[in-house]
């Protein structure tokens, strides 16, 4: 299995995201592109650009932040840190697409999903995720993943790095401290 992905491969892996959602939705339709925070926003802005350089002129962006959905809440500390989730878009009717680094048990996404139920009602709900590592426990699969890691082992953790936030790109498999 290999463990380390650079720059370069995290760019074709947005790359591949980007054409599988354009085989996925029609260009001259809307859609609503909505980041789960943090890297997941990340990923969401550079994908508009992305769709942006295809042709797509109707793509609206949000972003959630769903730590207050999250089941593990009291496992993160007595002061988690909450931003604002940002929807400015006509959410009931449009398809929207969710997307995030790592899709692992699935608990992030049925938070987010929680959380959306707040904003309005989608004409359709789509995931796409930059890495799907396996091991889910909640019947959540992506729709679109860039790149698939069946044999990660629970005793690993998978890292998605991306310069808006850790000042490099890159995907790292490494044993859990």
């Amino acid at each position: 299995m290999r463990t380390d992905y650079d720059e370069a491969d995290v760019g074709r892996l947005i790359d591949h995201l980007a054409d599988r959602v354009t085989a996925a939705f029609p260009a001259a339709d809307p859609i609503n592109v909505v980041g789960i925070r943090t890297r997941g926003e990340v990923l969401a802005h550079r994908l508009v650009e992305r769709l942006g350089e295809r042709g797509y002129g109707k793509v609206g962006r949000g972003t959630l932040d769903i730590t207050l959905y999250r089941d593990d809440l009291s496992e993160i500390g007595p002061r988690p840190l909450v931003r604002p989730s940002h929807l400015a878009i006509q959410v009931d009717g449009v398809p929207l697409l969710l997307v995030d680094d790592v899709i692992f048990t699935g608990r992030s996404v049925r938070a987010a999903l929680n959380l959306l139920n707040d904003f309005g009602r989608p004409s359709a709900v789509r995931l796409a995720v930059l890495v799907d590592r396996g091991g889910r426990e909640l019947p959540i699969q992506p729709d679109i993943a860039a790149l698939t890691l069946p044999a990660v082992p629970l005793t690993h953790k998978v890292s998605v790095k991306l310069k808006e936030v850790d000042g490099e790109d890159g995907i790292v498999v490494d044993r859990r401290a």
